[in-house]
């Protein structure tokens, strides 16, 4: 009679761990292929209502592929600097929530490492995400992956991490959910991308740059960016031999600087005449491309495209100064500035979706969404409605926008209280919070107690200031914007004569 139950009970657990074998490869694979410091004109895939000089310089055919095989978002956004945003997408949080409101990289970094003689920045969350609540200066967060891993998906992070300062749990990726870590660390870039120099790995020096993890291509002429898509297409392979849904978090360091020419495709830049660094840079671009393709042409060999869905991403806007050609912040024209401002050209990125069974082909949505947003559509995607986290959320899931809704009442907003680099344009990528609705966009220059409006539908390049055409809408959206910063309790420099707090924006109008 035992040997009988037990022969049932055995036959069972064999019957539901099979439905269960098929039911996790049924699950949707998902890649989010996020590129570092990625401009908006960064592509021969044009984002806006006509091609630019910007997007024939580029030459990016895989991208234009997703795009005619899925949804290009024309107006999603990130944050201005990279680590505030790679936050907000593995806890969902915005960044005036959250505190990691610059980039990350030594442990307890001092705050006032780029403060000028006006304002000192707010002990900000310095050490990043971590899912331990006893890291001091850091944010405290379920990540992304840990709700993925909980739910049968094999995470796979590869390429840059910067979540966490160095020497904090958060610096670790696997620490925050990934099974898998491919070269992540607490670096912002890499020394080098070059394998000729070991990716800035030399013997006896310590360089917290150095890529880790990749001796295998030392000295082989692979260059960074093929050896991290090499290696990550071995751990698609992993996920099939283990039958999970894969979640691979493909995270270029292309095109950060070092500007590092990628040789298979300089001769296309150098007869285009460009400089060397715009040549250099362009050459990041199309290998980075070439990533995107490579892992499309592995689901097509593998019969995995119809089940897997792919999202493309930047981690902020462009970056628009020396050593690339032109005059600074012009790189990301029609938009206004670059990396570090809150200006258009700073926070807009390039974004597609492709959904098998649920995006339309070669398909255009002008719905603003930011990048906090994929944590709950990621879950939602993956079929996961049941979760619970230890923050508050305040990304919405796009998935209605997938499927034709629309909302114009949505509040995006930023809070930078820092300034960006030590010898930086104030005015520009320094001491700023913004807020959209509609098509209305207010910033609030904090260290000149200044607001500017833009409406982005007529004037998608911010050349119009209507601040003073506007009053009541500014008053309007400063009183939203103060709200939002309050709900979040988010934080604002000080001066530096007195040590009061710079005002709210909606205090501007009671002096």
């Amino acid at each position: 009679m035992n040997c009988f139950f037990k022969k049932i009970g055995l036959a069972a657990l064999f019957i539901v761990g099979g439905q269960w074998g098929v039911y996790a490869q049924e699950k949707p694979n998902i890649i989010f292929f996020l590129v570092d410091d990625m401009g908006w004109q960064d592509t021969s895939v044009p984002f806006w209502n006509k091609t630019t000089p910007s997007n024939r310089k580029f030459h990016t055919p895989n991208m234009e592929k997703l795009a005619a095989s899925g949804v290009k978002f024309t107006q999603a956004y990130a944050n201005s600097v990279c680590t505030p945003s790679r936050v907000s997408l593995l806890s969902g949080t915005n960044v005036a929530r959250h505190r990691v409101t610059n980039w990350t990289m030594f442990k307890d970094q001092p705050t006032d490492a780029t403060n000028d003689s006006v304002l000192i920045a707010p002990q900000w969350n310095v050490n990043g995400l971590s899912p331990e609540k006893e890291t001091s200066h850091a944010v405290f967060a379920t990540p992304l992956p840990e709700l993925l891993k909980e739910n049968g998906y094999y995470t796979i992070q590869c390429g840059k991490a910067h979540f966490g300062a160095d020497k904090t749990p958060g610096a670790n990726p696997l620490n925050l959910g990934f099974e898998k870590n491919i070269a992540g660390s607490a670096a912002g870039n890499p020394a080098s991308f070059l394998s000729e120099q070991n990716y800035g790995n030399i013997e006896g020096k310590v360089n917290l740059r150095a890529v880790p993890g990749l001796q295998k291509y030392w000295g082989t002429d692979t260059f960074l960016t093929e050896a991290l898509t090499r290696e990550a297409l071995l751990a698609l392979d992993t996920a099939r031999m283990k039958k999970k849904p894969f979640f691979l978090y493909m995270s270029q360091f292309a095109v950060h600087i070092p500007f590092d020419a990628d040789k298979r495709f300089i001769d296309r830049y150098a007869k285009m005449g460009l400089t060397e660094p715009e040549a250099a840079y362009a050459t990041l671009v199309e290998g980075m491309d070439k990533s995107l393709g490579d892992l499309m042409d592995y689901l097509e060999e593998n019969h995995l495209t119809k089940n897997t869905i792919i999202v493309f991403m930047s981690d902020n806007g462009g970056f628009a100064r020396a050593p690339r050609m032109g005059k600074a912040d012009t790189q990301n024209s029609p938009l206004r500035s670059g990396k570090g401002s809150l200006y258009e050209g700073g926070i807009r990125e390039p974004m597609m979706i492709r959904w098998p069974g649920v995006t339309k082909a070669n398909t255009i949505n002008d719905q603003y969404v930011v990048i906090e947003d994929f944590y709950p559509t990621l879950l939602e995607m993956a079929g996961i409605t049941k979760y619970k986290t230890v923050q508050t959320l305040d990304g919405k899931s796009i998935v209605p926008f997938l499927k034709g809704k629309r909302d114009n009442e949505k509040v995006l907003v930023w809070n930078f209280p820092n300034k960006w680099v030590a010898n930086g344009d104030d005015e520009y990528v320094s001491w700023l919070s913004a807020v959209r609705q509609g098509d209305w966009k207010l910033i609030y220059f904090q260290k000149f107690g200044k607001l500017e409006l833009y409406n982005l539908k007529a004037d998608i390049g911010e050349q119009h200031d209507l601040a003073g055409k506007y009053p009541k809408k500014v008053k309007e959206l400063a009183t939203l914007l103060t709200k939002k910063l309050k709900n979040r309790n988010a934080q604002l420099p000080s001066y530096k004569k007195t040590g009061k707090t710079v005002p709210y924006p909606d205090e501007l109008f009671k002096k």
